[in-house]
């Protein structure tokens, strides 16, 4: 196993955006990829390590970028300030993140057939709205994402399957909106499934999540169980 990793941009219009890719080297064909969407303070490095453990599995993981080359927020207020544009304008985010499908297409590691995506907090509505939009995909997996449905789409067809996991106690994502979401999917007709996890809440995959009264704390069984059905979800989206 070698794994190789590098940076590589790509425009939505003329924002300039960077990517974050990495793949085994000792795989010689083709193979799927798995676009992965950053949470609100922009592609860091949890993303970059989620796409190091998905070239560990064979896939090339690519940590797609929403706000352009180099934009990161360092605090709570420029995370929401970077973040905010696209829950206004589900649109513009809708356009952002297949600006990343499109570029990930064109890799020459990837089986351009086989494509799926996951996405953390903000990022699992990024890859929700992206199966909301009829993207041509395997399947999307929202790991701790806000689930609330865009304005824009109405009835679209959703040809991905959907996997949303998501914590009990998530403060952003109460119980009506959680039952939103699985008549949404419903009637959507989209192959879905949502796994909720007890006594966890928001954020639950990063360990630096420490900040109850936010609703944001890691916890390591949700962690370990959410990483292990998105493998499994892979599995048979990619079959």
């Amino acid at each position: 196993m070698a794994i190789v990793s590098n940076t590589i941009g790509y425009l939505d219009g003329d924002v300039l955006l960077e990517a974050y890719f990495a793949f085994d080297d000792a795989i010689t064909e083709r193979r799927p990829a798995v676009l992965i969407s950053h949470a609100w303070g922009g592609r860091d490095d949890f993303v970059a390590e989620k796409a190091n453990k998905l070239a560990e599995l064979g896939y090339v993981g690519f940590a797609l970028d929403m706000y352009g080359k180099g934009v990161l927020g360092n605090s709570p207020e420029q995370n929401s300030k970077l973040m905010q544009p696209f829950m206004a304008d589900r649109g513009l985010l809708q356009k952002r993140i297949k600006a990343a499908l499109y570029a990930v297409r064109l890799l020459p590691w990837v089986d351009d057939s086989k494509i799926a995506a996951m996405g953390f907090c903000f990022g699992g509505l990024c890859v929700l709205d992206l199966a909301r939009a009829g993207a041509d995909l395997k399947g999307v997996v929202s790991f701790h994402g806000l689930l609330g449905a865009p304005d824009n789409l109405e009835a679209n067809s959703i040809k991905a399957k959907v996997l949303a996991l998501h914590g009990h106690d998530d403060p952003m994502g109460l119980v009506e909106q959680v039952l939103a979401f699985e008549q949404e999917m419903t009637k959507a007709g989209a192959d879905w499934q949502l796994h909720t996890y007890g006594h966890t809440m928001h954020a639950f995959t990063n360990p630096k999540a420490n900040d109850p009264a936010f609703g944001t704390v890691y916890q390591a069984n949700a962690d370990k169980r959410s990483w292990l059905a998105m493998k499994n979800f892979l599995a048979e989206v990619f079959a």
